[in-house]
């Protein structure tokens, strides 16, 4: 199966909602179809403002919906620099993917010839330590335990210390999952944050907030909680395949100016798409 036909699987609910583009006889009902997507009211007041001052003739909604979405995502691939340590911060709400996700990170770039290490920083929940050992194991990369209880920054400054006396490439740092209104958490996910600057003062070199799609615009605000209190270089959407709500990637690039890094469209480890906003607008629209 290609990359694009495992996207348009993947967007299968979704794209159902945005084939009403093609049908939609005024801006009124592309109005609701793009609110049906979950792509939010600011975001479709901006695109509907943007159509109605192309002059769209003949009604023909989705070409220029194509065209506003290309000018929406940026150019968001991240690749992994060739010499030096990558330290890559992975947080996000409980339930959204983050463990899978790191799995499906570590496998992607380990097919890559990049040499992983897993930080097990989530030492709040009991099980996720032993959970990510099972995906690491599953993988074949290496990790850093932790215990219930132990502080999170010790265990990636043990991480790091690792990193960087080995040859290691990228180390993945997992945290507990929280909610943006759990103060007490998000002050952890700042000191790992600190952490990880006493090793180097540009660090972590990305911070990605992992989204569960099927959430919608809930995610769009906790997003923002997290934006503004560690300054996220990226999001990663996950469980595109179980959602009509996959137009909740439209807001997270537009309003919060998020480059999309991933995609998660399935749960195995090879489930894990880079963002190609081409790929992506293409298999959304296509019918």
């Amino acid at each position: 199966m290609t990359f694009f036909t495992a996207l348009a699987q993947a967007l299968k609910k979704t794209r159902r909602v945005f084939t009403g583009a093609a049908n939609a006889k005024n801006l009124e009902d592309l109005e609701a179809v793009l609110l049906q997507a979950d792509v939010g009211i600011k975001s479709t007041e901006y695109i509907l403002d943007k159509i109605r001052n192309s002059n769209v003739e003949n009604m023909k909604y989705k070409e220029t919906l194509a065209k506003i979405l290309k000018d929406i995502f940026t150019d968001s691939r991240y690749q992994v620099p060739s010499t030096g340590l990558q330290i890559i911060m992975i947080i996000g709400i409980p339930g959204s993917g983050k463990t899978t996700t790191i799995a499906k990170l570590a496998n992607l770039w380990q097919n890559q010839g990049k040499k992983i290490l897993i930080a097990a920083s989530d030492t709040y929940r009991a099980a996720a330590a032993m959970q990510l050992g099972i995906w690491a194991e599953r993988v074949g990369v290496e990790i850093v335990f932790s215990e219930k209880g132990q502080d999170a920054g010790a265990v990636a400054y043990d991480a790091i210390q690792k990193g960087q006396s080995g040859t290691y490439d990228i180390i993945l740092i997992d945290t507990a999952g929280r909610l943006h209104t759990r103060k007490d958490l998000m002050e952890e996910a700042k000191k790992i944050k600190r952490v990880c600057q006493k090793f180097r003062a540009d660090a972590p070199d990305e911070i990605w907030l992992i989204l569960d799609a099927t959430i919608g615009q809930n995610g769009i605000e906790q997003a923002k909680t997290f934006h503004h209190e560690l300054h996220l270089t990226g999001a990663v959407v996950t469980k595109l395949d179980g959602t009509a709500k996959g137009g909740v990637i439209i807001p997270i690039a537009m309003e919060l100016g998020l480059p999309i890094r991933f995609l998660g469209i399935g749960e195995h480890a090879q489930d894990l798409q880079e963002f190609d906003s081409e790929m992506f607008i293409q298999a959304l629209l296509s019918d």
